[in-house]
């Protein structure tokens, strides 16, 4: 296992975004939500993806943010 650290940019971006944006156990709940439908679609051959289509295109906005946050490279600096 490899063992990083977070640079102090990113460490401050994380914690602005989990104090300021959304909180830590939402974030989690999007990214339980957005794993169970992507895997529900991949086993049934994405039948379900319909179902969860509102949460899923607002969850797949929240897991952008913080991958921006993690490695920003959209965003223009």
């Amino acid at each position: 296992m490899k063992n990083n650290t977070l640079s102090k940019e990113a460490e401050t971006r994380l914690i602005d975004f989990f104090n300021h944006i959304i909180d830590p156990e939402d974030m989690a709940k999007i990214l339980r939500q957005v794993n169970c439908i992507l895997a529900l679609g991949v086993m049934r051959q994405h039948e379900t993806l319909q179902i969860g289509l509102t949460n899923f295109e607002d969850n797949y906005y929240w897991l952008n943010e913080l991958a921006e946050i993690l490695n920003p490279y959209l965003s223009e600096e």
